[in-house]
């Protein structure tokens, strides 16, 4: 007599538990995608049409979910508007919607599809979790109906919600969450009235999940890791890179790096919006990462990570940021310092003009120090250190203070700031350092091509950002990233 399909889910799934609760580790996968966008209309399309996009998005996203699955990865990610893309305005995405519930109910869409209103979409997301035995990461729009009583119902009668799903092995869903920092293009979505820390436990250790614009501030981001203490985040994200310190792969290693954490990170493939760029990252340093500018392609990441990253041997000491610079004298003005923009930011640089030094630069109360080392200065380049210590106000508001090492443009130093992808100068060693107000501070390296350096830099207890080994590869950057969220 042959066992029935529940008994063999449950066989797999109690399996893949105890697999899971033997080891120290887990196996994690994320999946770039380059989405099938919908074509352009004022008009809202059929609900048929809007699941038949959907499904061809799903059909990719299925084959990377199995394929994961195969070599045996616990969890996937997603990216955000990986399953209808983001051409819309808030009439038309309406149809790509569906009536998420809070986990709480304890649903299976899989073996359960009728028990609410018709969800396809999560029904199928169920069955790729159910079906593989695997942790399926996914955003898609939640529509959630209000009426007059609620002062804040929007005059069409429901809230539209960018919101994060995640189905277990058996296709349960248990975990929802509805993304805070709604970039400025997302007019089709509404804010939640207030952030969600949306937290769920598994067998290798608790996570949490939160989208794209939502890293950069410090809630719910922030919370889950200081307060709730989860292990690992989960990160769906749609994320146009920009230079020098946010693109993608550098920013997102940096803040699982800053805030000791794993980070799997998966953005949507869309070279001419310059959105590229995932990985699964470990606090010290990338496990593995994919940027590519060149071709459509999406690609599948697989990396093992440390379960409890914080009681891992190799997890970094806590660091008190300002402890060395703020034991170094503070030099005098420089008469050679000037003015540079970054990303609409007004810095204070110095040029580095000798191949060995110690240099100082200051903006506010912010005081960046850089000793350096440069294997062969090349007389067509130019580097410069940098400060910022103010609130950035273009794209979102934030208070930012970072100190900079990079390559300028060109020998021009009105350059200094534009965005460089490639670099020729080496350096032998470098250390970093800033007497940064905050204790939320991201360490960036970033190399020629737009590649990340992991186990060639590690930071120090002092604040100190240092080169551990000969960098391998020319420097594009390095950069302490810190945000000052008390005074947004």
């Amino acid at each position: 007599m042959l066992p029935s399909q529940p008994l063999l889910h449950a066989a797999a799934f109690a399996l893949a538990v105890l697999q899971a609760l033997a080891s120290d580790t887990f196996t994690a996968a994320v999946y770039e995608h380059a989405v099938i966008l919908p074509d352009a209309t004022d008009e809202p399309v059929s609900p048929d049409d809007a699941l038949a996009l959907m499904n061809k998005n799903m059909d990719v996203l299925e084959g990377a979910i199995k394929e994961a699955a195969q070599q045996g990865a616990h969890i996937i990610v997603t990216p955000e508007d990986g399953i209808y893309g983001w051409r819309f305005t808030r009439e038309t995405i309406y149809p790509y919607l569906e009536d998420i519930p809070d986990p709480a109910v304890n649903w299976i869409p899989c073996t359960d599809p009728t028990r609410f209103a018709p969800a396809p979409v999560q029904e199928r997301l169920s069955c790729m979790a159910r079906n593989n035995s695997i942790y399926v990461v996914a955003n898609i729009g939640d529509k959630k109906p209000c009426n007059s009583r609620d002062a804040g119902c929007p005059s069409d009668g429901h809230y539209q919600y960018n919101t994060d799903v995640v189905f277990d092995p058996e296709g349960k869903l248990v975990a929802r969450y509805h993304k805070y920092n709604l970039f400025m293009s997302e007019t089709q979505f509404n804010y939640p009235k207030e952030p969600e820390a949306v937290t769920f436990e598994t067998p290798f250790g608790k996570f949490g999940i939160f989208t794209c614009f939502d890293i950069l501030f410090r809630e719910p981001a922030v919370v889950l890791v200081s307060e709730l203490q989860v292990d690992t985040v989960l990160f769906p994200t749609a994320w146009m890179n920009v230079l020098p310190f946010l693109t993608a792969v550098e920013f997102h290693s940096a803040w699982a790096m800053g805030m000791g954490v794993n980070l799997l990170s998966a953005n949507t493939h869309n070279i001419s919006l310059a959105m590229t760029g995932s990985g699964i990252y470990a606090p010290d340093g990338a496990r593995t990462y994919y940027y590519n500018m060149k071709t459509e392609d999406g690609r599948l990441l697989i990396a093992e990570l440390d379960s409890h990253p914080r009681l891992s041997p190799a997890s970094p000491p806590a660091v008190n940021w300002s402890l060395y610079a703020s034991s170094v004298e503070r030099f005098s003005p420089n008469d050679h310092d000037f003015r540079g923009r970054i990303f609409y930011d007004w810095f204070t640089f110095t040029e580095v003009t000798k191949p060995e030094w110690n240099l100082t630069v200051c903006q506010k109360d912010l005081c960046c120090h850089l000793s350096y080392k440069v294997a062969g200065k090349r007389e067509d380049e130019v580097y410069v250190l940098g400060a910022f210590d103010g609130l950035h106000v273009v794209e979102g508001q934030y208070y930012l203070q970072i100190c900079t090492l990079l390559k300028c443009k060109s020998t021009d130093l009105n350059t200094c700031g534009q965005p460089v992808e490639t670099a020729q100068t080496k350096f032998e060693t470098f250390s970093l350092s800033g007497t940064f107000g905050t204790n939320y501070v991201f360490p960036e390296v970033l190399y020629s091509g737009v590649q990340l350096a992991p186990g060639e830099f590690e930071v120090l207890n002092d604040g100190r950002l240092i080169s551990k080994t000969r960098p391998t590869k020319p420097v594009i950057t390095v950069t302490l990233f810190g945000r000052w969220y008390e005074k947004d």
